[in-house]
């Protein structure tokens, strides 16, 4: 896959854990270099959303693309070396960050470039270094996640991402755990990276940073879609009743 066929395509993905209905014939498209951001009341599936377009989670129908690879139902939507491409290409940031708390924050960057796509270490290491001095973190390659802030390893996640180079990133919340210095510490790094051109996908409660970069917003809600437009229209005049209730309580 290269950059000019990267774009993400879900058409009519249904998600079950039991007899839950999580996601519900969900069809949208995100074009190369597109900021999407998902947003709408908890328990929507938007966590389970973004879980589907790597494979990390499994659905019942549907189909998603990445490029040119394909996710389709079933416990195996692909075949290993296909979803390893698509993890490459579309990385995952996480709200709880997920950092190997044994290795430092440098270790944490490196692993993946030097064991899936065999990097040799010390280009890995030049990388990582110009990964963290980006993100704001140039100082703290030697620290392991307890010595850092929540801000801060939310920042070595990011680094972590983009060390695969990937096309695009998956959001999960990844500001929800941070007080609001913290937080501007990491949307100020997603913002730098949208104007890069990366394909950003965030689900957020973050509804003024949505409103201030997205190009389209996606409301989910009970596990459909029911408002998909430029952020004036979703929350100016959003079209759906459900739509305005979540943001009159939200605004509360």
């Amino acid at each position: 896959m290269n950059r000019e066929e990267f774009h993400v395509q879900v058409e009519g993905l249904w998600k079950r854990f039991g007899h839950r209905v999580v996601l519900r014939n969900v069809s949208f498209h995100v074009a190369r270099g597109e900021t999407v951001a998902i947003i709408g009341p908890s328990g929507a599936g938007k966590s389970t959303l973004l879980r589907c377009l790597n494979g990390l989670c499994p659905f019942d129908a549907g189909i998603v693309r990445i490029g040119p690879h394909v996710l389709r139902p079933g416990k195996r939507p692909a075949p290993f070396a296909t979803l390893r491409l698509i993890r490459q290409r579309l990385g995952m940031v996480f709200q709880d960050f997920q950092l190997f708390p044994h290795l430092t924050a440098l270790q944490n960057i490196i692993e993946a470039p030097i064991h899936v796509n065999q990097m040799p270490r010390k280009e890995a290491e030049r990388r990582a270094l110009a990964l963290l001095a980006r993100v704001g973190m140039a100082d703290r390659g030697d620290a392991y996640p307890r010595e850092l802030s929540g801000g801060q390893k939310q920042r070595v996640a990011i680094a972590r991402a983009l060390a695969m180079e990937p096309f695009g990133l998956l959001c999960d919340e990844i500001t929800s755990a941070l007080d609001p210095e913290l937080k501007a510490e990491v949307l100020a790094v997603l913002e730098d990276l949208r104007r890069d051109g990366m394909t950003l996908i965030l689900v957020t409660h973050e509804l003024a940073f949505a409103q201030r970069v997205a190009d389209r917003v996606i409301v989910l809600a009970d596990g459909e879609i029911i408002e998909d437009g430029p952020p004036h229209q979703v929350f100016a005049a959003p079209e759906h009743p459900r739509t305005s209730r979540f943001l009159e309580q939200v605004a509360l």
